[in-house]
């Protein structure tokens, strides 16, 4: 190989150089690293889904069912540690406990909302920190989202779509039939186009396996044209011919899980484990965290470009940010110190106010005394007049008394004088 150019020596490439050891050395380092894979498994409550999720990655995973008289949708998640060969993967398996068990299912979606949301936050606040750590840390971000619908065989419910319509945007949505053995085979091929019809009609955005790369192109492409996938899980493993395989056994028949001719449990976990885990894991990074980023980096006002369609910088950004927030700041403190000066005065007039009115009360009840000091000695001395003419009366009559007694005395005697004559 020879580069050629105006004013560059040349240098032939005589010898074997290396380089094409890198991706030998990426794969090394991913393996001695670990991989993370997250998913979330939407649908209601006894359509199976703990049971797929035990029949994907053939583990008995913890957990116990879940009962239909919960409150509201509770979001559960269980991290496992599994190992295949020499490759470690840490699979966190998020459940939507409760969902559709109520009988208003408004607002059956929103709690998924959130919690997509609050694991795209926790992975911003980890980029923002100062001190990243990033090649520790444990990325909780939904890399793919089952959806897992109700056999009926007729169409959507209206939950269903109202809660992919608002997933699309924040996750990879997977649409899968659940227990797909529910129903037969015609309805079920009328079931997967009447399904791919609404989705579409409603503009429902759902994952689509990558056809770019060439390895895996054809695959893929065919495959796009399965979905949704109707699905069987099973645990139980029964005697067929000569090997063990999972089955469910009927009083009619039994269903082999991995036969494709019975349903679509090998294509769904070739495409969701073997050929695109990967590209489930960047396109969450690359597309829904990306747009998350974006709308909340907008929010808090920091920007690309300016009016004038320059480049901004970070700083530029911030330190116009912090000024603004410190003007902000500054005229709420303003408004404030108004508000207090106000309040201040108004309770400064209220209190001369009522000071006002406590020295006209004092005022009227000092009035109000002396009035009634003024009849009370009034009264006392028109109760001394009457004791004392009272006295006069009583000493004229005790002299009017001593005198009769006087008089009364004298008569008398004259009478015994005269009876002794």
């Amino acid at each position: 190989i020879v580069f050629q150019g105006e004013g560059c020596r040349t240098v032939p490439l005589s010898g074997h150089v290396g380089f094409d050891s890198l991706p030998d050395q990426l794969v090394n380092k991913s393996v001695n690293h670990g991989f993370c894979f997250n998913i979330l498994c939407v649908g209601e409550t006894g359509l199976g889904k703990s049971t797929l999720m035990d029949t994907l990655f053939n583990t008995k995973f913890e957990g116990d069912p879940a009962s239909h008289s919960q409150p509201g949708v509770q979001l559960k998640s269980s991290t496992y540690d599994l190992q295949e060969s020499n490759v470690n993967l840490k699979l966190t398996i998020v459940s939507t406990v409760g969902f559709g068990d109520q009988i208003n299912k408004e607002d059956c979606y929103k709690p998924i909302i959130e919690f997509i949301d609050a694991q795209f936050e926790a992975y911003l606040q980890e980029e923002l920190k100062i001190k990243r750590v990033l090649h520790n840390y444990h990325d909780t971000r939904i890399h793919a989202c089952l959806y897992f619908i109700a056999p009926t065989g007729h169409s959507l419910k209206s939950l269903d779509l109202v809660t992919m319509k608002k997933l699309d945007s924040k996750v990879n949505i997977i649409p899968i039939i659940a227990k797909s053995d529910a129903i037969s085979k015609s309805e079920l091929t009328k079931f997967k186009i009447k399904i791919t019809s609404e989705l579409v009609s409603n503009g429902v955005q759902i994952y689509q396996f990558p056809t770019d790369d060439e390895s895996v192109a054809e695959i893929n492409g065919t495959m796009n044209a399965h979905l949704p996938f109707a699905v069987i899980g099973s645990t139980e493993e029964l005697k067929i011919g000569n090997k063990m395989t999972k089955a469910r056994q009927y009083p009619w028949g039994t269903v082999q899980v991995e036969n494709e001719a019975h349903c679509d449990f090998v294509k769904l976990r070739e495409m969701l484990i073997r050929v695109n885990m990967e590209d489930l894991r960047e396109q969450t990074h690359t597309r829904h965290y990306e747009l998350y980023r974006r709308c909340k980096l907008e929010e808090m006002g920091f920007k690309d470009t300016d009016p004038d369609s320059k480049p901004f910088s970070l700083q530029e950004t911030y330190e116009a940010k912090r000024n603004e927030f410190l003007g902000e700041l500054q005229k709420k403190e303003e408004a404030m110190r108004q508000m207090f000066v106000q309040r201040v005065k108004e309770k400064e007039a209220e209190l001369k106010e009522a000071e006002k009115e406590l020295h006209e009360k004092f005022d009227r009840l000092k009035k109000l005394h002396q009035d009634e000091k003024k009849k009370l000695e009034d009264k006392k001395k028109s109760l001394d007049d009457e004791v004392n003419a009272f006295k006069q009366r009583k000493t004229a009559a005790e002299l009017l008394q001593s005198q009769a007694q006087q008089a009364g005395g004298s008569q008398t005697l004259k009478r015994d004088k005269e009876r002794k004559k």
